[in-house]
């Protein structure tokens, strides 16, 4: 039986003075921020949280990837010492930071994992049915820690090689659209590991039709535990009346998936900015959001919407100026 989340409450409709300056987007998202805390003004938020669901992805064998297998266990290492762009930039924007593994190719000890690594969705499935329950739940049940520890507004990422080609997938998928339509550079790929990339969205897309109108079969079959995972937070974080700043194409795909099971969640999520990949820009449209930025960055990985982080606290700063 599918996880049944709760009925995703309105944001409060509050109405904001009008004799104050304008500042385009800051001041369109100022209103965003004020209706998501009930205010007729934006508070800085005081416990921003970036939240990492890291996983392996098996379709990177296929050569979708510039990256090595072993690339997750390394950037995990690194991101807790602080020493990638992520770590750098939340740190600055005040903002902490949690990882959970939930599909890494690691002999570490991992109290979330629900495999080493996920199916190679051109040709086997991502999950097993209990394990995208389990992965959906794990984001669920990290959507309330972070909530009730405090945060007032969430980051999701992913972390892992080959993310990008389930979660091109998945939007393919939702959207009706073409495999090569969807298919970006992700981690910088050359033009031979981008045919073989559209190839594996091909047939993985030819495998997940079938499943279309049902979310969590169609995580089973193309998309992972990383992307299972986010789509329960991203559920849960609007169920829990807490916003949400998305950033990057698995976070977007995994927002599509939430929409579905938790109708009106995407009233709680904004776009950090719009990636150069084309599935990510496909997906926002299809959520009817428009991002705060063209930062012109192409992977996802929480680092955009870190960068903007400080914005947030601008944007609700200007909304008390006369």
């Amino acid at each position: 039986m599918p996880i049944e989340f709760a009925e995703v409450p309105r944001p409060d409709d509050v109405r904001r003075r009008t004799n104050r300056p304008r500042f385009g987007r800051l001041d369109a998202f100022g209103d965003w921020l004020a209706a998501r805390q009930g205010r007729p003004e934006p508070t800085a938020p005081q416990r921003p949280r970036v939240v990492v669901f890291a996983a392996d992805h098996g379709v990177a064998a296929r050569g979708v990837s510039a990256r090595s297998p072993e690339y997750t266990r390394e950037a995990i290492r690194e991101l807790r010492a602080g020493g990638t762009p992520l770590g750098l930039l939340a740190e600055r924007a005040g903002a902490g930071l949690r990882i959970v593994d939930v599909a890494v190719d690691s002999d570490e000890e991992s109290e979330f994992r629900v495999r080493r690594r996920s199916g190679s969705i051109d040709v086997e499935d991502a999950l097993t049915a209990e394990e995208t329950e389990a992965a959906v739940e794990i984001g669920r049940r990290i959507a309330d820690a972070e909530v009730d520890e405090g945060a007032d507004l969430l980051v999701p990422a992913e972390l892992g090689t080959g993310a990008s080609t389930p979660a091109a997938t998945l939007v393919a998928a939702l959207t009706g659209t073409e495999p090569v339509a969807v298919v970006g550079r992700g981690s910088g790929i050359d033009d031979n590991a981008w045919m073989r990339k559209a190839a594996a969205i091909r047939d993985a897309l030819r495998r997940a039709k079938p499943v279309v109108t049902e979310p969590f079969d169609l995580l089973r079959t193309a998309g992972g535990a990383d992307l299972a995972a986010l789509t329960g937070f991203l559920a849960q974080a609007a169920v829990r009346r807490t916003p949400v700043l998305l950033d990057g194409l698995s976070v977007c795909a995994a927002a599509l998936l939430a929409e579905e099971i938790a109708p009106g969640a995407r009233a709680w999520w904004t776009a950090a900015h719009r990636s150069t990949e084309p599935a990510q820009v496909l997906a926002l449209e299809h959520l009817d959001l428009e991002p705060l930025l063209d930062l012109g960055i192409a992977e996802g990985s929480g680092t955009g919407a870190a960068l903007v982080l400080p914005l947030v606290t601008t944007a609700a700063s200007l909304g008390h100026t006369r």
